[in-house]
């Protein structure tokens, strides 16, 4: 009865049914004994990944191709291809989720991540298990592959039982948090000397994020090895011995800013595939033997037509070439032939990056531009991302928004400070994500930009406008010519630094979320919110013309925001006349932060008995460098305040108090308080109402004379307590913190 768990459960699928225990595993089970026998050795590799392990489909890939899993006789498709093909399977069967927070990377369910271990057989191991029994050299003898979790100095004494482990093929460091992070963890250069002795038949070496700055001679003795990884590492250089891994696929040095010399027998690593070089600063000169390398897919990092030897005809030799490709340096190319020759056309460039110098001077020729970047057009269905920065043409030749470039899904335009209009990028079938930045002499942006009058920008999902320093004028609706329909997906729209734009016309933006605004007149903000009912977070700075009448004017179309951000408008002296008017319409607003508002008097124009009442869903408030505020009323929903140097503020009292207080004994459920710079403040009185407080911070409040310490103790959940440059108080509180769990400073 083999089939897959879509089949079985049709409706519901694996993702559903996931968070419901381990009564489900052998449904589980029953989904992976269906695959193939090839997808389930890929399956099994991710035993190696611990769980809520973040990972790169492109990283997994490759390293599947290196341990020899992606080998087919019955078919010419290249590994790649095969890797591709097995991940998004296992994905469209549950296997791999998206990760929350970074879409384009994956995680593995818990459960999921316990049938990998379970059907990985005893050739699999993660070290962090390992390290939970009795290392047994038998066992490790028969060990295949294993990884291990950065974490802190990692002494010798962890490594040593890898003695024993002389035939691993995979070696794996992995660290368990963001992707992004440059943390470095500690392992020393003889510890890595010593175990590359001991392990002769690697195929994947990845030791990426520990900070070792030295790469011993010995790693060219592993003549297996197909994957090699020194990401984020504290390396000077590679030695000459790493051009002896004639098996070499992939080899990784991204992000060694130490980084200063590559070795010069480049050419003689004839099957490497991959080479990613990205963020390595101090590397000058590239070996030309890297133009020899006719396998060579992706070269990332690498700048064709920079200060590095290599120009832009030297990409026609590189035939294979797929991937990335940065070409710097345009401006430099005497006749477009040049720029024919590297036949970008006939390669499937995945990401193309083109850049002039930002220097437009006399010698720029603006029809010469235009014909370069006409004959730099890339083969149209593999391209993803397409980057254009500093382009000196008038105008952008026609392949720049063809609709026939299906999979294009982000662009970036950047600083062409001659373009007089937008490329008609609103016929791309797919693009998500679009940023223009820094187009000076553009003045209107209408119809010529969506491209076509039916669906225009069918999937973007994130729009940004910066630096646009001409801009006057966006519209749908040019000379009567009305679109059907446009940004139905849009989630974000970001407008920075648009001083003259003064008038926008769009249709409704029923997808909206995220709408900031910033260096742009209130006409541009009031427009906005009209026609984007939907948005939840609001920010917005620095705009001009934003008095109290035209605030009030916005508020009444923010019933669905749930957070707003306001910075540095100096013309608002109120957030809205009562809080009562004002809760009748932000009846979503659970986070409020507005900072250097320097007119601001208080959060309402008018004084009211019920304050606190009102606003209940607002938690968290925010308030910072508002010079000029004198009143604050706080909901009694809050759970969250943080004031800094809001020096006028009136009030004496800060929680609890027979005069008013700025806090309340109503606000029950308040859990973090921060205080800084409010010299008016002269006591605390009262804290045993606030029984859920966790964090209480208060930092240069010179006048502050009372604190109840007496009812510390009381506070049963408060873990942080913090009173610096308060003249009297901190001292004593040392003996309460000593009998306590909190942190005190």
């Amino acid at each position: 009865m083999g089939t897959s768990l879509n089949d079985v459960l049709p409706s519901t699928r694996v993702s559903s049914i996931l968070g419901k225990g381990d009564e489900i595993v052998p449904a589980l089970k029953l989904s992976y004994n269906d695959l193939s026998a090839s997808l389930k050795q890929l399956f099994a590799y991710c035993s190696l990944f611990p769980k809520d392990y973040v990972f790169d489909k492109e990283e997994l890939i490759l390293l599947w191709m290196a341990e020899g899993f992606l080998h087919q006789s019955t078919t010419s498709k290249s590994m790649e291809r095969l890797g591709h093909e097995g991940f998004d399977e296992l994905l469209s069967r549950s296997f791999f989720q998206h990760a929350p927070d970074a879409k384009s990377m994956f995680v593995m369910h818990d459960l999921m991540n316990d049938l990998a271990t379970s059907v990985a057989g005893d050739f699999f191991s993660r070290m962090d298990i390992e390290m939970k029994k009795e290392f047994r050299k038998e066992a490790l003898e028969k060990y295949r592959h294993m990884s291990f979790v950065c974490e802190g100095y990692m002494v010798y004494k962890r490594f040593e039982a890898f003695k024993g482990a002389g035939n691993l093929r995979t070696f794996l460091a992995l660290y368990p948090g963001k992707k992004e992070s440059w943390r470095t963890f500690s392992l020393s250069n003889k510890v890595l000397d010593d175990l590359l002795l001991e392990l002769p038949l690697l195929r994947v070496l990845s030791l990426c994020q520990l900070s070792i700055s030295e790469v011993p001679e010995s790693v060219g003795s592993l003549k297996h090895l197909r994957y090699l990884n020194f990401s984020r590492t504290e390396i000077t250089h590679l030695p000459d011995s790493v051009c002896n891994l004639y098996n070499l696929q992939t080899l990784i040095v991204f992000g060694c800013y130490c980084l200063k010399k590559l070795p010069e027998s480049f050419s003689k690593l004839k099957n490497l595939r991959h080479f990613d070089m990205r963020d390595t600063p101090s590397v000058k000169k590239m070996p030309l033997g890297i133009l020899e390398l006719k396998s060579l897919q992706t070269l990332y990092g690498v700048a064709f037509g920079g200060d590095n030897g290599f120009s832009i005809i030297d990409i026609k030799d590189l035939k294979a070439l797929q991937g990335k490709i940065t070409i710097k340096g345009l401006e430099k190319v005497q006749g477009s032939m040049h720029a024919q020759e590297a036949n970008l056309s006939e390669k499937k460039i995945s990401e193309l990056e083109l850049e002039w110098s930002n220097e437009f001077d006399g010698s720029r020729n603006e029809t010469l531009e235009k014909e370069v970047l006409t004959e730099l057009k890339p083969h149209n269905d593999t391209l993803k991302e397409l980057k254009i920065v500093s382009y000196g043409g008038i105008e952008f030749p026609s392949w720049v928004g063809d609709p026939s470039f299906g999979q294009l899904t982000r662009v970036w335009i950047s600083d062409c400070k001659k373009c007089t209009y937008l490329p008609p990028l609103g016929q791309l079938p797919l693009l998500k994500e679009l940023f223009i930045k820094g187009m000076d002499e553009v003045k209107g942006v209408g119809l010529e930009f969506l491209g076509t009058t039916g669906l225009a920008f069918p999937k973007l999902e994130h729009l940004s406008f910066r630096d646009m320093k001409g801009w006057e004028v966006w519209s749908t609706n040019n000379n009567g010519v009305i679109v059907d329909t446009t940004f139905p997906c849009l989630q974000k729209l970001w407008l920075d630094d648009c001083p003259n734009l003064v008038r926008v016309s769009l249709e409704a933006l029923p997808s909206l979320r995220s709408l900031r605004i910033g260096g742009c007149g209130h006409e541009v903000l009031g427009s906005l919110v009209r026609v984007a009912s939907s948005v939840t977070m609001l920010n917005i700075s620095c705009i001009s013309g934003l008095n109290d009448q035209v605030w009030g004017d916005v508020i009444e179309y923010l019933g669905a925001v749930e957070e707003v951000s306001i910075e540095e408008c100096n013309e608002i002296r109120y957030l809205w006349e009562s809080e009562a008017e004002a809760s009748k319409v932000l009846v979503n607003l659970r986070k409020l932060d507005v900072g250097n508002c320097s007119n601001l008097v208080s959060l309402g124009e008018k004084e009211e008995d019920n304050c606190g009442s009102n606003l209940t869903s607002l938690t968290t408030l925010t308030l910072w460098s508002c010079k000029s505020l004198e009143h604050c009323s706080c909901p009694n929903s809050l759970k969250s305040l943080f004031i800094q140097n809001c020096d006028n503020l009136l009030e004496k009292e800060l929680l609890g108090g027979r005069e008013k207080p700025l806090i309340n004994s109503d606000i029950l459920m308040l859990e973090s308080v921060y205080i800084t710079n409010w010299p008016n403040l002269k006591s605390i009185t009262d804290l045993s109402s606030f029984n859920h407080l966790r964090e209480l911070v208060i930092t240069d409040c010179p006048n502050m004379e009372s604190f109840p310490d007496h009812e510390l103790p009381e506070l049963n959940v408060l873990t942080h307590l913090t009173i610096l440059n308060c003249q009297k108080y901190g001292f004593f509180l040392f003996s309460w913190a000593l009998a306590s769990k909190a942190v005190l400073s």
